[in-house]
């Protein structure tokens, strides 16, 4: 996969899941969704030269050869589905057959809901081995807020927030990622023992960045942010959110082919909250399975957002309750990757779906034992 999954005459294509169901549910006619438990039974294609839609529809799967031939897009339709159905690979030694859980320890004074609980170094390093025993697969370092309105930090003191806490995690054991946007962090955190790149800016934020990833054999994630930082809320503006984010992080999935990095090592996260009103939050969240026809795993990055607040009312450190409700809302739709605070409420909330998404509907002799036992 890699260029094939963009037509040639400047037009895009994207399939997005519909009728996504666990397995006791799904029809014989129906797909499996990126190699995991669940399936889709139909998908909207969407055909758009620039930020034009050319057409879009709804389609079974005895329907699409047919669509597909009558709009000249047999090759990449097939290079889509098969982007959109098969496994992922293990990311940074990971299996996504389970949900991952990355617990977020931002080495700050001022992020937006956690801003000073981590800015220790002793107690970054404590907090981080909590979440890792708590059952986080991930624990993502970062010394720079990307707050809404957060100025920019000093390299050396990034630097200096960040190293002291990756050197102390890995040292116990723990896989951690470098949330930054600057090259010269990227390489020192990989020299610290970091496993993963994890940049807001999809390596567009520092022309150096690329090359640094590029030389390494590490994975990275790649997301999507409308600006920067300190304009990114203002005034955001898509002509339709999730088509447009897919689109992007598309050509930054293969700027990075481009410059060495395969497809296996990418992980794209379409940014909640980052550029992003409201209701484009609330769009990108329903039609999150979109991204999966890139062939990557996904990140959602939900936790503590202030949409939570647009919704309820809750102050930052109250949005326990929404971020599981967003949580399993991606796990609905086959997020395999997720970036939160409460790391030990999100893995049970997590294992406790798939335990339900992936029973049998016909319990069989297990029902009359649970009868029996009272449960």
């Amino acid at each position: 996969m890699g260029r094939e999954l963009s037509l040639l005459d400047g037009r895009s294509l994207s399939l997005r899941p519909l009728g996504i169901s666990g397995p006791s549910e799904a029809g014989p006619s129906s797909w499996r969704l990126a190699g995991g438990p669940l399936r889709f039974s139909r998908v909207e294609a969407v055909v758009r030269r620039g930020e034009a839609i050319i057409t879009r529809a709804i389609l079974a799967p005895h329907e699409l050869e047919a669509w597909a031939e009558s709009k000249g897009l047999a090759a990449e339709l097939a290079s889509r589905l098969s982007a959109l159905t098969s496994a992922r690979a293990d990311f940074a030694g990971l299996s996504l057959r389970r949900p991952v859980v990355m617990g977020i320890i931002n080495a700050t004074p001022d992020s937006f809901s956690d801003g000073g609980d981590h800015f220790d170094t002793a107690r970054a390093i404590d907090g981080g081995l909590a979440m890792w025993e708590a059952g986080a697969g991930i624990l993502d370092v970062g010394g720079e807020s990307t707050r809404p309105g957060a100025a920019p930090v000093p390299l050396e003191e990034e630097l200096r927030r960040v190293i002291p806490v990756i050197k102390g995690l890995v040292a116990k054991g723990a896989r951690v990622s470098i949330d930054t946007r600057h090259g010269a962090v990227m390489a020192a955190a990989l020299e610290a023992g970091a496993a993963i790149i994890n940049d807001v800016t999809a390596f567009t934020g520092d022309p150096r960045s690329l090359a640094v990833a590029a030389k390494s054999t590490t994975p990275v994630i790649l997301m999507h942010m409308l600006g920067d930082p300190q304009t990114m809320q203002k005034d955001p503006s898509y002509s339709e959110a999730a088509l447009d984010i897919h689109d992007y992080l598309e050509a930054r999935v293969i700027a990075c082919e481009e410059a060495g990095i395969e497809r296996a090592r990418i992980c794209l996260d379409p940014g909640i909250g980052f550029g992003k009103t409201l209701a484009h939050n609330m769009q990108i969240m329903e039609q999150l399975a979109i991204f999966h026809d890139l062939g990557c795993p996904v990140l959602l990055g939900a936790s503590r957002k202030s949409f939570i607040s647009k919704i309820s009312s809750a102050p930052a450190k109250e949005r326990l309750a929404g971020s599981l409700a967003a949580a399993l809302a991606g796990a609905a739709r086959g997020v395999q990757i997720y970036r939160v605070h409460d790391v030990r409420e999100t893995v049970q909330a997590l294992a406790v779906w798939q335990k339900i998404a992936t029973s049998p509907a016909i319990i069989g002799d297990d029902s009359r034992n649970l009868q029996n036992s009272g449960e």
